[in-house]
């Protein structure tokens, strides 16, 4: 064969393979936001440009949850000690907009000081890969996982065990993991019972109550508030925004909007100051 035409073939094969290829996976960029979202599926990091929440004073009635989250995030961006920490509890009282809120303060502050990384429940046994994405970075990264909780014939939490106890390589010291759950203790009754039925030794099996939540260092409780609080919800937005309505009206119609939704937080509260301030006219920002 003719020298000159084996090259051109054999430079068409090549361009051929090279269209065929995969492209390169994405370089992720760690300086180039505050807070990104893990996208299992080519194991990259969406850079979000504004993060959804509401402001840390607006948050009422968890002021105890708030200060100690808050003492042990801020003691994390500093390069000191911190504990995984698990959020627990009534649902619409603040959990992950405590774990938001927090982020933006203590960047507020010291601007830089932390990147957010949110990662979705179904993604968990994508762990080990993000944290090898993290752990070279000179950055420190708060992982985030809202509304954690696995099912019967679930597996994913195993993943989940093995990074919060360290594994072979242990967790980045450049990494704590924040989790929010309506469940306390995360796996279901009979998840529990399965681990303590299939071990070798059912007295070494995990303790029923304790079974995955005890990984983490730091348990927040999240409970229903009264109306006293509920109130004091409602009139702090009000304030905030703006909106021209007397004490005695709002929190006559508050009360009637919670009783409509059957329950009083402080997600019925912000739905609740949306209308009202829709009503009046008055745009929140």
């Amino acid at each position: 064969m003719d020298p000159a035409h084996l090259e051109s073939l054999l430079t068409r094969v090549a361009d051929a393979l090279d269209r065929l290829a995969p492209p390169p996976p994405p370089r992720n960029d760690l300086s180039s936001a505050d807070a990104f979202v893990w996208h299992a599926d080519g194991h990259r990091l969406q850079a979000i440009a504004e993060v959804n929440r509401v402001d840390l004073d607006l948050l009422r009635g968890i002021e105890r949850q708030r200060d100690i989250l808050l003492d042990n995030t801020r003691r994390f961006a500093d390069g000191l000690p911190a504990n995984n920490a698990l959020l627990w509890g009534a649902r619409g009282m603040g959990k992950s907009s405590l774990v938001k809120s927090i982020h933006a303060a203590i960047n507020e502050a010291t601007p830089k000081a932390l990147a957010l990384v949110e990662i979705h429940r179904e993604d968990i046994p994508t762990l080990p890969a993000l944290l090898q994405v993290l752990r070279g970075s000179q950055r420190r990264f708060v992982l985030f996982c809202d509304d954690l909780s696995f099912d019967a014939e679930d597996t994913a939490y195993k993943s989940l065990k093995a990074v919060l106890e360290g594994g072979v390589e242990g967790r980045p010291t450049n990494v704590v993991f924040y989790a929010t759950s309506n469940r306390r203790h995360l796996m279901a009754r009979d998840m529990i019972e399965n681990e303590r039925s299939t071990a070798i030794n059912p007295g070494e099996a995990v303790e029923e109550k304790v079974s995955l939540s005890d990984r983490f260092g730091l348990w927040l409780g999240f409970h229903h508030c009264d109306q006293d609080t509920y109130f004091a919800m409602v009139e702090g937005y009000a304030r905030r925004y703006g909106i021209a309505v007397d004490r005695a009206t709002i929190e006559h119609e508050a009360n009637e909007w919670s009783v409509t939704r059957g329950s009083r937080s402080g997600r019925v509260a912000w739905q609740f100051i949306q209308d009202l301030a829709g009503r009046h006219g008055t745009r929140i920002g």
